[in-house]
């Protein structure tokens, strides 16, 4: 956003302030500045007027001047073709510097002498404004030959450029700029003075409106004859600036007044409209994307969205209008249909002055002044929307800002800025937003713009101060446990990954896994591989490990916590694993040729990553996945918590996969307990086998529990270390457990080992009819 010291001056007082004590303000307010450039004329540069102009006897391309500088009437050759008698013109004196060595020296030019040079804009470090010289008027001031360019303000300017935030649309003009810093200095606006010039004809003589009543946006019409009009040189000069001058005065004076008032402006010939009946006839439709359009012989526009270019009228007339559409829902709109917008759209989505008659007011009041004819009366619709209103406590603001803001204060502030705010005489202030500020809509918005105006600088520092409160709940403590699972997991070999929590249905099918009720599946699936929610996790790593495997990894070991859903679609979290292939790297100690992973390889790993559980026969094979003889249900606190098993062969052999090994485990099942170490013996601990004879049926499970029925403080540990089977033992097995004997109070004496061993053959013979091999 592009400013000018002169151009602000005109809606504010800011004579007393510097640019550069404007620009930390623009700064402390969050308008930030981007650039700031002095313009300014050199010495010696004059007002001139020409006199006389003759064609040059020896070039047909320069004229002979003659040219009052006040002083005296000089000769200047000129070769500007727009160059003509009564002209006040910028002359550069003999001696004046225009910078870069280009100094004005007495010349002669095709044998005639010349005093000085008639100068372009470009040549006095001023916008462009055409290929010739530079024609003055009074709009820069009273013009006086012979007054050096230098001593009027409005060319030596200083010029801001400002970047704005997507959300700051009210400051895409002088006006909402002039808004920000009237605020901060408590300076009033100047009030604007509107002199329009009408013609002897009303606008319902030869203009007709016919809008819908589903239409979104708001406007005002009128219409105008511009034949004698001249957009003076300070506007021109201006709108250069801003880099929008096009060479045609209408379309010129429509950049202008908006980028002062921020209201958006728009020309149409009026021969591009419908005649009916003499009636020049514009009609506000829905196109069928729901836009605005406007309407005559063709489409004109699209409101907010584009604009085309101002067509010539033979006649002069054209009609203007002003618009206003809310940004949100043009924003949205543009956004849902993918629509292609032009230049307008930049400001109309950000949000454009929405006081629209100010903008024509301002425009005709211009034109007018300049030669232009205005039509008596408009068609408008401005039935504007109640503005929102937000009741804000006092004390509520002061608390987000840390510093304690008078309520005096807070309302000054608000007021200033446009706010309607309305003291209940309690701690609470019933503000009522202004259209223009869209992006306002909660008590933080409007602290901000309190804060913004106090100036976050002057807030004093303060230390923070925190309430702790008791932050521990289910999530914080299932954080606490999953992030503990994954370090464990990890330094068993498992690698975590993510997957996706849709499946797909016919696979799920295919293995025998269940699937989610079809009422309650995906509508819009993001692929036809992903319609359904996954009942298992298991899948998607097995096929995590196949794609490893097309890579030529011989191993892959995945984990992963996530949530699975039954038939309801009622979810709940799990965590699972898969090995497959080689279980350790090629190496020295395996001769370069590692073995497979096995189950029980497979189960201490998983064991090691989620504690203890038991395994227990599966009562019932639930999927295609599982291997009828590898598999075990997974039993924490007596329940069943989940299964590991050996992938079943033919499932392994489609995904080209060797041995792998799979796991699920309700997540919730998993202790997520504190473990307190025991103190430890200090005395000689023993090692005693027991080689049993057992039926082949019986689980190992039964044996467990007679063996801890006994509750022997003596017996520290018992594994199951070897399993033999022949001819000669039938139906039976042998079975070697091998037991750590110790005491927390004593060294253990023969017979103290003696009778804690004859204690558990004595419970096994008693109680599952077992004896010694």
């Amino acid at each position: 956003m592009i400013i000018t010291r002169s151009w602000i001056q005109e809606y504010i007082d800011i004579s007393k302030i510097s640019t550069e004590d404007i620009c930390k303000t623009f700064n402390s307010i969050g308008l930030e500045v981007d650039s700031v450039e002095k313009q300014r004329i050199a010495p010696k540069v004059v007002v001139g007027k020409v006199l006389e102009k003759e064609k040059h006897p020896d070039a047909d391309k320069l004229n002979v001047c003659q040219v009052d500088i006040g002083t005296e009437v000089v000769q200047i050759v000129c070769g500007a073709k727009n160059v003509a008698a009564g002209q006040f013109v910028p002359v550069a004196v003999v001696g004046c510097n225009l910078g870069e060595d280009f100094k004005i020296k007495k010349a002669k030019l095709r044998g005639l002498e010349s005093n000085g040079m008639i100068c372009s804009s470009t040549e006095l470090g001023l916008a462009k404004l055409n290929d010739g010289i530079l024609e003055l008027d009074e709009s820069i001031g009273k013009l006086e030959i012979g007054k050096e360019l230098s001593e009027y303000p409005a060319l030596n300017d200083d010029i801001i450029e400002i970047e704005l935030t997507a959300n700051r649309g009210d400051c895409l003009s002088i006006n909402g700029v002039a808004r920000e810093l009237s605020a901060f200095y408590s300076i009033p606006f100047k009030e604007q003075e509107f002199k329009i010039n009408y013609n002897d004809l009303g606008i319902g003589q030869v203009l007709e409106v016919e809008s819908l009543s589903t239409i979104e946006s708001k406007y005002i019409y009128t219409v105008i004859n511009s034949e004698n009009f001249s957009l003076p040189v300070l506007q021109r000069l201006r709108v250069g600036t801003i880099d929008k001058f096009k060479e045609n005065d209408l379309v010129d004076t429509l950049s202008y007044i908006t980028h002062s008032t921020g209201v958006i402006l728009n020309a149409y010939a009026k021969k591009d409209a419908e005649d009916i009946k003499g009636l020049a006839t514009i009609h506000i439709q829905k196109d069928k994307q729901g836009f605005d359009v406007i309407i005559g012989e063709k489409k004109l526009s699209t409101v907010g969205v584009e604009h085309s270019e101002v067509e010539k009228d033979t006649n002069n007339e054209y009609i203007i209008e002003a618009s206003y559409i809310n940004p949100e829902l043009l924003s949205k709109k543009v956004f849902e249909t993918k629509k292609e917008t032009g230049e307008i759209y930049y400001r109309s989505s950000r949000g454009s002055e929405p006081d629209i008659e100010l903008g024509m007011k301002s425009f005709c009041s211009l034109i007018s002044q300049y030669g232009a004819e205005v039509y008596n009366g408009n068609e408008a619709l401005i039935d504007y929307e109640e503005k929102i209103t937000i009741d804000a406590s006092v004390n509520k603001i002061n608390a987000i800002i840390g510093e304690n803001i008078e309520k005096v204060k807070i309302d000054k502030i608000l007021s200033d800025l446009g706010f309607e705010v309305k003291d209940n005489s309690t701690d609470v202030l019933s503000i009522k937003v202004p259209h223009y500020r869209h992006d306002i809509k909660n008590i933080a918005d409007v602290t901000e713009e309190v804060v913004r105006i106090i100036g976050i600088d002057n807030i004093k520092a303060k230390p923070l101060a925190i309430d702790e409160v008791n932050r521990v709940n289910k999530t914080s403590i299932d954080l606490i446990k999953k992030n503990k699972l994954r370090a464990k997991a990890i330094e068993n070999g498992f690698f975590e990954t993510v997957t996706y929590v849709f499946s797909d249905r016919d696979k799920l099918t295919k293995y025998s896994l269940p699937t989610v009720q079809e009422g309650l599946d995906l509508l819009n699936p993001i692929v036809k591989e992903l319609d359904t929610f996954r009942t298992t996790i298991s899948l998607n790593l097995i096929e995590a490990c196949a794609n490893n495997a097309k890579l030529g990894f011989k191993a892959a070991a995945f984990f992963e916590i996530g949530k699975i859903f039954n038939m309801k679609r009622e979810e709940k979290t799990v965590v699972s694993f898969v090995f497959s292939g080689q279980k350790e790297l090629e190496e020295i100690s395996n001769a370069g040729k590692p073995e497979n992973i096995d189950f029980f390889n497979f189960a201490k790993r998983v064991l090691n990553s989620v504690g203890k559980f038991d395994l227990e026969p599966m009562k019932k094979i639930s999927n295609d996945l599982i291997h009828p003889y590898q598999s075990a249900d997974i039993i924490i606190d007596g329940k069943v918590a989940g299964y590991i098993s050996k992938l079943h062969p033919s499932v392994a052999n489609e995904y080209d996969l060797s041995d792998t090994f799979i796991a699920e485990i309700d997540f919730d099942s998993i202790s997520n307990d504190l473990i307190k170490v025991d103190s430890y013996s200090k005395f000689q601990a023993s090692r005693k086998d027991l080689s049993l004879i057992v039926p082949k049926d019986m689980e190992f499970n039964k044996i467990k529990e007679v063996i801890n029925s006994l509750d022997n403080k003596n017996i520290k540990q018992y594994n199951l270390i070897d399993i033999y089977t022949d001819e000669k033992l039938g139906d039976n097995e042998s079975l070697t457990i091998r037991f750590i004997l110790q005491n927390n109070e004593k060294t253990l004496e023969e017979e103290d080992i003696t009778s804690t061993m004859s204690s558990i053959l004595e419970a096994l013979k008693e109680k599952l009819n077992i004896e010694l091999r």
